[in-house]
């Protein structure tokens, strides 16, 4: 069996760059998508989520911020935009048991942040972005995702990115 998953790293050395990137990625989301962000406190998840959202032509007002008390935002956009963070949850009883899991089958783009407390939840197709934390403002992006929905649309948004350098 070919391996259904493929793995690629990002280098992000300024939050200019991070914006960049998630505008992009924002831009080509399509309905159905789940972006999972995982990552330290403070390596800039919610700002990827931000720069994500412009990609899905949010407004600005209200503002995307991290739903770490709510857990759960949704704001409209060119598609729905299901904004999760699972940092106050302790595992996939708390997501299922609150209903979240249904976002990841709608046809909006969900972003998890704190994915992991949803393990055995998410669809299998989906995108995984843990960033690290290189410098004061540069982070190391280590992704995986499924070959079949995203391995073309991986190609061609890293491709854009290094042309917009």
């Amino acid at each position: 069996m070919i391996n259904e998953y493929q793995t690629d790293t990002l280098t992000l050395p300024s939050p200019d760059e991070t914006a960049k990137f998630g505008l992009l990625l924002g831009q080509t989301a399509l309905p159905g998508d789940v972006i999972c962000l995982d990552g330290d406190l403070g390596a800039g998840k919610t700002t990827l989520t931000q720069a994500i959202a412009k990609g899905l032509e949010v407004p600005d007002n209200p503002p995307v911020t991290s739903p770490s008390f709510a857990i759960f935002q949704e704001y409209q956009g060119r598609i729905p935009l299901y904004h999760f963070d699972f940092y106050r949850l302790f595992g996939p009883d708390d997501v299922s048991g609150l209903g979240l899991d249904e976002y990841f089958y709608l046809s909006g783009c969900a972003v998890i942040e704190w994915p992991r407390r949803a393990a055995g939840l998410l669809p299998a197709e989906y995108l995984c972005l843990e960033l690290r934390v290189l410098a004061a403002e540069a982070r190391q992006v280590f992704c995986r995702y499924h070959r079949q929905r995203w391995a073309a649309r991986w190609r061609s948004l890293t491709e854009k990115f290094a042309l917009s350098r």
